[in-house]
């Protein structure tokens, strides 16, 4: 056998293991969700990106309210597209020694720890931002390997991310400023995205909802926070630039971040529970 066809097989084979691990990885999440009756079955897969794919589920409305759910299960940490997690962990404290060196090392325990990390860092804030009435998905149930949340869209298909929607210069207009005020709310629960683009932004019927915040970071922990926040704010306004939605960027994130930080002088218990 040529060293190029030997290399071919060893691709093959890994690509062969890749799949057998998220097809159980799968099958168990799925299985959990079967058994605490929340779904019924799955209809199909809807997307599969670098860091999850998502299927679209039956639910069972007597026990979650809703016909259908999306069941997001995550790839193994190393398959996911993240050339630099320690910006997103900056901040972050774990309690158990054990734990912090194996994830310092990356040894093969602390990336299964950091995978699971990552699941519960998303389950965590949609439950925050959902119970506070921002436009993400609501949370139903989870694993270490995945979420069973609101499905946005109907049977006949998912809704539309932002970059291939074609709205009109009013509907554009509108889009753009619930955007910007999903940023907001995100911002007064102490979350900032972190790589929010007109990717991880649906498009139902008029309403924009926020997806995709497993890398999200606390900005009262994270000393990245003010660079994530701009670089989100950024790429939005880049989008809607090319629809005709002109911005100032620059000034939007500066406000958004000075507003956040003379907010958060203020103690706790004074503070007034915004109304959405």
């Amino acid at each position: 056998m040529t060293g190029a066809a030997a290399s071919t097989n060893r691709k093959d084979r890994a690509l062969d293991t890749d799949r057998l691990n998220d097809d159980e990885a799968e099958a168990t999440a799925l299985d959990h969700f079967l058994g605490e009756g929340l779904v019924t079955d799955v209809v199909r897969i809807i997307k599969t990106g670098k860091e999850a794919s998502v299927h679209l589920c039956r639910a069972n409305r007597s026990t979650t309210g809703e016909d259908l759910l999306a069941f997001k299960v995550y790839h193994p940490l190393d398959r996911r597209d993240f050339r630099d997690e320690s910006i997103y962990r900056d901040g972050e404290w774990i309690k158990e020694r054990r734990v912090r060196v194996a994830l310092k090392k990356k040894t093969r325990f602390g990336r299964e720890v950091q995978g699971a990390l990552w699941v519960m860092r998303e389950w965590e804030t949609l439950r925050t931002l959902s119970d506070a009435g921002a436009p993400v998905p609501r949370p139903l149930a989870a694993t270490e390997d995945a979420i069973l949340m609101t499905y946005v869209g109907d049977l006949e298909a998912p809704a539309s991310q932002l970059r291939s929607v074609r709205p009109s210069r009013e509907e554009a207009r509108d889009l753009f400023e619930q955007v910007m005020r999903a940023i907001e709310l995100l911002l007064i629960r102490n979350v900032i995205h972190g790589d929010l683009s007109a990717y991880n932004v649906l498009v139902w019927e008029g309403r924009a909802v926020v997806i995709d915040l497993h890398q999200a970071v606390d900005p009262r922990k994270n000393r990245h926070a003010e660079a994530m926040l701009q670089r989100d704010v950024d790429r939005v306004c880049e989008h809607f630039e090319r629809v005709g939605v002109t911005s100032s960027p620059s000034r939007i994130a500066s406000d958004l971040w000075n507003g956040w930080r003379f907010a958060d002088l203020v103690p706790e218990e004074l503070r007034v529970e915004l109304e959405i």
